[in-house]
């Protein structure tokens, strides 16, 4: 039986929350074998100001953010979507971060566990050109959803990437549940000791 994981994006007004960058627009899409069933995306006002070299890679401005709902409010409420379902996003330390944080400021815990497809492409797709999402979804021939550096477009693709490496998991090493702890442990395994980590998980299930 597949359970559903929720895979997330963040745009933001910076790289780390540490340094007090805050979330601009968050977007959850949630994938139950393979196949996404639900969607959350929200913009979502901090109050924090957009430089404009964000702006000009998201598009996200300063009267948009400013004129969406607040971000306690938007984080309560992907909370609520999200659930108890574990969460991937693409380059998870950075996502994690964000949601931890505006959790956080919102009064929400934050227990999730995050995988990352990053480091999951890297240890199944060592021979790809590039472990960036744009050249993953080429690399894979998945579709191209929206405008790239906006929430929901990048958790489609990463989505997608997501339900392709489930696949190849259950057709190329015959897991049959390629759940997310597997892809927990999969992602802490050294690149050479992968085969042997799925050999053994498929002889256990």
């Amino acid at each position: 039986m597949s359970h559903p994981i929720a895979v997330i994006d963040f745009e933001t007004t910076g790289i780390s929350p540490g340094q007090g960058a805050r979330a601009t627009e968050v977007a959850i899409v949630l994938l139950e074998g393979g196949v996404v069933v639900d969607r959350f995306q929200s913009l979502m006002k901090t109050g924090a100001w957009i430089p404009p070299f964000i702006t000009q890679l998201t598009g996200i401005t300063n009267a948009m953010v400013n004129a969406a709902p607040a971000a306690a409010e938007v984080m309560a409420q992907a909370a609520r979507f999200v659930g108890n379902a574990p969460m991937v996003a693409h380059n998870a330390s950075f996502d994690s971060k964000f949601w931890q944080a505006e959790l956080a400021l919102a009064g929400v815990p934050a227990p999730q566990p995050f995988a990352c497809t990053v480091l999951l492409s890297r240890r199944l797709y060592p021979q790809a050109p590039s472990h960036k999402l744009g050249v993953l979804v080429d690399y894979h021939g998945l579709p191209r959803t929206g405008q790239a550096h906006r929430a929901l477009a990048d958790a489609e693709m990463a989505a997608a990437l997501l339900a392709r490496m489930q696949h190849d998991l259950r057709t190329q090493w015959r897991v049959a549940q390629p759940d997310h702890s597997l892809l927990m442990a999969l992602q802490r395994c050294a690149r050479p000791a992968v085969g042997k980590l799925l050999a053994q998980h498929t002889a256990s299930e």
